[in-house]
C-alpha cells in the first residue's frame, strides 16, 4: 500500500519548513558566517575621535593600485583613527591603520602596508 500526501499536506510541509528558513535566517548574524569580527581592543595607537572616512575618500582609494607608496594612500585618506595590532610575517614590518566610515561607524576600512608600500585593504564590522 503506498502512501500518498495529499497537496494540502505538502503545502502545509512546505510552509513550515519556509518559516523555519526564515527565523533561522533571522537569528544567524553573517558577519558571523564570514568570520569578519573585529577584536574587542585592537587599537595600538592613541584613538582620534573624529576621523572617519567619507565616501569620496573611498572611492579615491579604489583607484590605488597595490604597491604604490604609502605616501600616496595617507594622502587620500588622511590621518587614521588609530593603527591595529598584527602579526608580522618573518622579516617584513607591517602596519594596519583603521578609519571608520562617515556613514556607517560601525564598519571600519582597515588598511594594509608592507614597510612603504600599500599592500590592501579589508572591512571590519563592528558590534554594537
Amino acid at each position: 500500500m503506498k502512501y500518498r500526501r495529499s497537496r494540502r499536506q505538502s503545502v502545509k510541509y512546505l510552509l513550515a519548513a519556509g518559516t523555519f528558513v526564515a527565523l533561522a535566517g533571522m537569528l544567524i548574524n553573517p558577519r558571523d558566517l564570514l568570520g569578519a569580527k573585529a577584536p574587542d581592543d585592537p587599537c595600538q595607537s592613541a584613538v582620534k575621535s573624529k576621523v572617519t572616512l567619507s565616501r569620496d575618500r573611498l572611492a579615491q582609494l579604489l583607484t590605488v593600485s597595490e604597491g604604490d607608496r604609502k605616501d600616496k594612500v595617507r594622502s587620500i585618506l588622511k590621518e587614521p583613527y588609530c593603527t591595529l595590532a598584527i602579526e608580522v610575517r618573518s622579516g617584513v614590518k607591517s602596519d594596519r591603520e583603521a578609519y571608520p566610515l562617515a556613514f556607517d561607524p560601525q564598519t571600519w576600512l582597515v588598511v594594509l602596508y608592507e614597510g612603504n608600500e600599500y599592500r590592501g585593504y579589508a572591512f571590519s564590522f563592528r558590534k554594537s
